[in-house]
């Protein structure tokens, strides 16, 4: 009956009616005052004359901010289309007993600050002397012109529109023609018309065989080592990595930290990050160290850009640490995904997620096969995922060379998949709906070339619209690619309420990169396997989160953005960490004889160093800079110096 009863009030016109009143008292009883407060020192600006009635409005709303009179004067000129909405349209204008129709006046004002959300939202509407929400044209490098060709370079283009688009012709009639000729003869997908909720029927892959030598290999470990505590655990990586030379101190005055000391209170601090335990839990344990002292080392030497440095020297160490016979060759595909990490309700930055539930953030990770992170973000609920996993393919800076990017669906759109054409790297996602997915033809004479596919068909891309904005395209991907702007705020214009020349560009680029992708995708069983079994790393690293970060329930309890970020830095710190010290164990481990021929070809494909029941995470913390772990496959590598202090 509830669920009825809310299907009533989302569908009915009378609910909908209550919600623009309940609005339009909430604007003119509290929100109106600080409204018109932010409009007397904000100037907004659009470089697009179709927006001017917007301008002209918020113009009319500041001359009459002080107005208490029910109406607009009757003499003004009252912009109302691209204003007011039609739903608004019965509140905003009125018709005196006597009169003629008036404008509303607080519910005019509402319906401008409305209009001016949207527009702001894809920056057709921009604020002078801002940044997040500054001119547009500003994000992109303003040296395009002198340096153009180098730039077209650099992104492997060709320099005319037309050479472009005939190579992604050519790209759309191959994998088309493919699936068309392989469709009788690929038993897990049909294509009819006869299909209900899309023309496409999808069958995923059988389960794979599951290992059975892999608990074996925990256990040989675990018999080995002992049960580590994860404090050891990040000791390890330090002593055996650069990563604590990338903790250099803030500032330029010089400290009196003995190099001994400063090393422990930088593990112990990445640690109480890291776990979300804090600072004054660890200060309880067995070390020698205040809380006034740690804490103090953390202001110096604790900071974003040191801690994602620190990062990736523990990745790059990992990669050069790796035998190939173990691991197989280095890969260049990474997963992407994000996890909501929940903070307390009192948190007033931050946002509520519709899809995970409840008061958080979003941390982003791109995770190589071998279960190694290379780049994590902090992030609202509200940020795109698309603009997150094209920000970590471009900024990773580790050593690996990253060619692909596996995706769920909310890391991909005909947007994403244009980009990431332009930059070279390719988009492999896995598309929830995919039976709903439409097959877009290469041009006209192309209609009656598909038969078999004809039922998931549309219409040809409109080739002339990306040729048109050619330049105009590879100068918004020279902008990621360089990084004069973030990757949301080149996306926040190409949204589905913008109307700029260069978004309808970018996605018939998408739609046609989609379309070789979905054709690629449904052909090759190998490529649906691959792309499940990134993901699943990307699962198994969000599970290794729920046991290191167990400090407060796993609850973020700061509402500082740069101490929110710390925390999920040290994180990453934390795990990669794991993934390093995990690495060596399993390497060492199979140099012993016993084990040489024991993997199965199921095994090898299973194997990864992200596992955690050898560690011991909770419990007093006792750092012993002597106890070190002994492998005999690898002689243990001199300590490297710590940071300055």
């Amino acid at each position: 009956m509830r669920d009825l009863v809310a299907e009533l009030k989302a569908t009915n016109a009378e609910f909908a009616r209550s919600k623009r009143e309940v609005f339009k008292s909430s604007y003119t009883n509290h929100y109106r005052r600080g409204l018109m407060d932010l409009l007397a020192v904000l100037d907004f600006r659009s470089s697009n004359d179709a927006h001017k009635p917007v301008i002209d409005a918020l113009a009319l709303i500041a001359r009459h901010r002080e107005s208490t009179a029910q109406y607009l004067p009757a003499g003004e000129s009252v912009p109302l289309q691209g204003v007011v909405r039609k739903d608004w349209m019965e509140f905003a204008l009125h018709t005196p007993a006597k009169g003629s129709q008036r404008v509303v006046r607080t519910v005019y004002e509402a319906c401008v600050f409305q209009a001016l959300r949207e527009r702001l939202r894809c920056k057709e509407i921009w604020v002078t002397d801002a940044d997040r929400w500054r001119n547009p044209d500003e994000d992109l490098p303003d040296d395009f012109e002198a340096r153009r060709a180098e730039y077209y370079d650099k992104l492997a283009k060709p320099r005319d529109g037309k050479v472009f688009t005939a190579e992604l012709k050519t790209e759309m009639r191959a994998a088309l023609t493919e699936l068309d000729t392989a469709l009788p003869k690929l038993p897990w997908v049909t294509i009819s018309a006869k299909h209900r909720g899309g023309a496409m029927k999808f069958t995923d892959p059988d389960p794979q065989p599951e290992p059975k030598n892999l608990r074996k290999l925990k256990k040989a470990i675990v018999a080995k080592w002992g049960t580590v505590p994860l404090i050891d655990i990040l000791k390890e990586a330090a002593l055996r990595t650069p990563m604590l030379k990338a903790l250099a101190p803030v500032g330029t005055r010089e400290g009196g930290i003995d190099a001994a000391v400063l090393l422990e209170r930088l593990l112990l601090i990445a640690y109480a990050y890291g776990t979300n335990s804090g600072i004054r839990s660890v200060a309880a344990g067995d070390h020698g160290h205040t809380e006034e002292d740690l804490r103090y080392t953390a202001r110096r030497y604790l900071t974003a850009a040191s801690l994602k440095s620190a990062g990736v020297e523990v990745a790059n160490a990992t990669f050069a640490a790796r035998s190939e016979a173990i691991w197989g060759q280095g890969t260049t595909t990474v997963a992407s995904d994000s996890t909501h990490f929940k903070a307390w309700d009192r948190n007033i930055f931050t946002e509520w997620h519709s899809r995970y539930g409840g008061r958080g953030v979003l941390v982003y990770w791109h995770i190589e096969k071998g279960s190694m992170a290379i780049h994590s973000q902090l992030l609202n609920c509200t940020a795109s995922e698309v603009a997150a996993a094209i920000e970590g393919m471009m900024r990773h800076a580790t050593t690996m060379q990253a060619e692909g990017n596996y995706v769920d669906s909310h890391g991909q759109s005909e947007i994403g998949f244009g980009l990431t054409r332009l930059l070279g790297y390719d988009l492999l996602p896995r598309i929830k709906q995919i039976n709903k997915v439409k097959f877009y033809r290469p041009g006209r004479e192309d209609e009656d070339t598909y038969e078999r596919l004809s039922d998931a068909m549309t219409r040809p891309i409109r080739w002339d619209v990306i040729e048109n904005n050619y330049d105009q395209l590879i100068k918004y991907a020279t902008a990621i690619r360089v990084g004069t702007a973030s990757t949301e705020a080149i996306l926040r214009r190409f949204t589905r309420t913008a109307s700029h020349p260069v978004y309808q560009a970018m996605l018939e680029v998408g739609k046609a990169q989609k379309t070789i992708f979905v054709a690629r995708y449904l052909r090759d069983r190998d490529l649906q396997r691959e792309i499940q079994e990134g993901l699943n790393v990307v699962e198994g690293w969000n599970g290794a989160n729920d046991i290191l970060f167990f400090g407060k329930s796993g609850e973020l309890a700061s509402n500082r953005r740069d101490q929110q970020e710390l925390s999920v830095l040290a994180l990453h710190l934390l795990q990669s960490a794991l993934v390093f010290v995990n690495t060596l164990m399993v390497q060492d481990l199979l140099a012993d004889p016993e084990w040489a021929d024991r993997l199965t070809p199921e095994d090898r494909r299973a194997l990864t160093p992200l596992f955690w029941m050898h560690i011991r995470p909770y419990g007093e913390v006792r750092l012993n800079m002597g106890n070190r772990l002994q492998f005999s496959a690898l002689p243990t590598a001199p300590e490297p110096e710590p940071a300055a202090a």
